[in-house]
């Protein structure tokens, strides 16, 4: 963006060019500014080979939550997708049935999930050039190749979940493109087609509530003034829509995601003093993009600290000298302001989940930085001008800025490769980050057992930076609970349950841990508080429905397994554990279909505990040579299974044969 005196970029000195002339400037590029269409693929060549090493990576964080569920993968599941609140981890119902179409096609191999990524990040940056050519400002096709190359870009692009920037942004960006066609043409099908493309934008991230704001800042910057009629009225719907879209969204991240509690207690005051440090961070990674970390260290914030109070006044100092610079060139401020504008939702006066570790992260600046870009570009064009650059000159040093940018994105890419690099990484750069600790903790756990201390190392650094943490203390707990120390599991998962009394996981585990550790009593009223927290959960209907069996309470626990059962059909392990009570209620005939149900439901390790007391319910029966086959077929599975192989002794010589050997 350039402007001198209420002119537009492309004419401020020259105007009788014509506006092909007027976009081109030193990087135009020549041919392929005069066929622009070329540029997408050139785009999306240039992103696939920056991008390679993430092509193949690995889930991380919460892709598992994103990418398409099992109990979502049906017709039913699209349907809930968009009309049952909670079936997704937030509610982008756009962006999940794009995860929902990606899993029908490619199922879980992630290699289509990067490319779908990376082709949309191109369209974007297509769409930017596009945009800024129509808008004639300078340097266009060169702040589409920085957008797509710039590395703070990579965690948007190189991390699945991610989609929601990559496929809003490409939303945005059409929208955007749709309605300066209208403001050019006031042509109602344009108007009608920007509404629908900013309505998908935000159904895929509502951080695109910005754009009407955004689209008022490229009016002023193009003429000077803003007129009512023209500009400010057509764009009112866009403003209701786009405010719907936050509202809804902060909610969601209150009251479903967690981003409320003392994390997030913080005054006006201290609110603005994070929002100052936030604008002037992000001009930094993006003029200076060195040392990008998965997670920034969380800042201490406090309204005491006087020089805290630097940053918002900085931010101040600089919006006033380019409010005096406007006489000059609007460009600048018109950056500035989209820049600022665009981060507002990620500023700090909204709470949004990841500020409980840090107020910063490279995806939350994906759109924001197109204009200080799109007005580098535009500068580094004026001055080129200016001074007479050579063609081939500038040519190549924006080729040698390209390459240079793509080296970086290269190297960044390699983070996301798999999980354990990325926190590993993450762990070298910020070593204050009790969250990759955990995470990679959990990450150990769940892989071998010889990994387990050092999983247990992770927990005790996760809890030693931050002692509050319920999610480590849950994790140190199941790793306690697996080496036997049950009293110091409980007392973990006690610690996350009184940290985080909503945290179902833990709830759960403690109930468990109270009924490994005999404490019956204790672990059924667990359980109640768990299904009181989810009473969808069949696991705990069935966990329950087990401990108060064990109590004697044969008949309280039928109508929790039945639940169970009625909840996760497909699950062996509650029609096993409903044919149990119900063999110790002497209802011997349902307990044998429920053991069937439960063999023809991949019963797995429990198949050989199944079978034998399939036999005993048939013996019981008198139907020895059936029950002789099931203990046989327990002795197949599980050849120890010393009660199988007694039982099957007793069937035989209820029919008078020698046991076999």
């Amino acid at each position: 963006m350039s402007a001198r005196k209420g002119k537009t970029a492309g004419t401020a000195r020259q105007p009788h060019r014509k506006a092909d002339a007027s976009t081109a400037g030193a990087f135009g590029f020549g041919w392929l500014d005069a066929h622009v269409w070329v540029l997408l693929p050139v785009l999306l060549l240039i992103a696939l080979a920056a991008y390679q090493p993430a092509w193949h990576g690995a889930m991380l964080w919460d892709d598992d939550f994103h990418i398409t569920r099992p109990e979502l993968r049906s017709l039913q599941g699209l349907r809930q997708i968009w009309f049952s609140i909670g079936a997704t981890p937030q509610y982008y119902p756009v962006v999940h049935s794009a995860f929902w179409l990606q899993h029908t096609v490619w199922g879980d191999d992630t290699l289509g999930y990067h490319l779908v990524n990376i082709t949309l990040h191109a369209v974007s940056a297509f769409l930017l050039a596009l945009i800024l050519r129509r808008l004639k400002a300078r340097g266009a096709i060169l702040a589409a190749v920085v957008f797509a190359l710039h590395p703070v870009q990579v965690e948007s692009v190189a991390w699945m979940t991610e989609l929601k920037n990559t496929l809003s942004g490409t939303f945005y960006m059409a929208a955007a493109f749709a309605y300066l066609d209208f403001d050019a043409s006031r042509r109602a099908p344009r108007y009608a087609l920007a509404l629908l493309l900013f309505a998908l934008a935000l159904l895929s991230k509502t951080v695109t509530a910005t754009l009407p704001a955004a689209l008022l800042v490229v009016f002023w910057w193009q003429r000077g003034r803003l007129e009512w009629q023209k500009d400010v009225l057509p764009l009112l719907p866009f403003f209701v829509v786009g405010i719907a879209g936050g509202l809804t969204t902060a909610w969601f991240e209150r009251t479903l995601i967690g981003a409320e509690g003392a994390a997030f207690a913080f005054t006006f005051v201290e609110r603005t003093l994070i929002a100052g440090r936030v604008i002037w961070f992000y001009l930094a990674t993006l003029l200076w993009p060195a040392h990008l970390v998965f997670i920034y260290p969380r800042w201490d914030v406090s309204q005491q600290v006087w020089w805290q109070y630097l940053y918002p006044l900085g931010a101040l100092v600089l919006t006033a000298a380019l409010w005096r610079l406007r006489t000059w060139s609007r460009a600048p401020l018109a950056a500035f302001l989209f820049f600022v504008g665009t981060l507002f939702p990620a500023l700090g006066f909204l709470n949004v989940y990841p500020f409980r570790f840090s107020f910063v992260a490279d995806h939350f600046q994906y759109l924001a930085g197109i204009g200080i870009i799109a007005l580098g570009a535009s500068g580094l064009a004026l001055l080129a001008d200016r001074w007479q650059t050579d063609k081939r000159a500038a040519v190549g040093g924006a080729v040698v800025v390209a390459a240079l940018l793509s080296v970086l994105t290269w190297n960044q890419s390699h983070l996301y490769a798999d999980a354990e690099t990325l926190y590993r990484e993450t762990i070298a750069r910020n070593p204050s980050c009790w969250m990759a600790h955990n995470n990679l903790g959990e990450l150990k756990l769940q892989s071998t057992p010889d990994n387990l201390a050092e999983a247990m190392t992770h927990f005790a650094d996760a809890l030693r930076l931050y002692p509050t943490y319920p999610e480590a203390h849950n994790n140190m707990g199941i790793g306690l609970l697996r080496t036997g120390r049950i009293d110091e599991a409980i007392a973990q998962f006690a610690a996350a349950v009184r940290d985080k009394p909503t945290y179902l996981g833990a709830h759960a585990n403690l109930a468990l841990a109270l009924a490994q550790g005999g404490r019956l009593p204790e672990a059924a009223a667990e359980y109640v508080t768990t299904l009181r927290l989810r009473p969808d959960s069949a696991t705990a209907h069935t966990n329950l429905g087990v401990v108060l069996a064990q109590m004697g309470r044969l008949q309280d626990s039928l109508p929790h397994l039945r639940e169970a059962v009625r909840l996760q059909p497909n699950d062996a392990s509650g029609y096993y554990a409903l044919g149990s009570v119900l063999q110790g209620l002497d209802q011997t005939d349902a307990a044998i279909a429920q053991y069937r149900e439960a063999l023809a439901h991949g019963p797995g390790a429990e198949a050989a505990n199944i079978h034998n007391d399939l036999g005993l319910a048939l013996g019981k029966l008198g139907r020895m040579d059936d029950a002789a086959a099931e203990f046989r077929e327990a002795l197949r599975l599980k050849p120890d299974f010393g009660d199988a192989r007694g039982n099957l002794a007793k069937a035989i010589a209820g029919h008078g044969q020698a046991p076999a050997r």
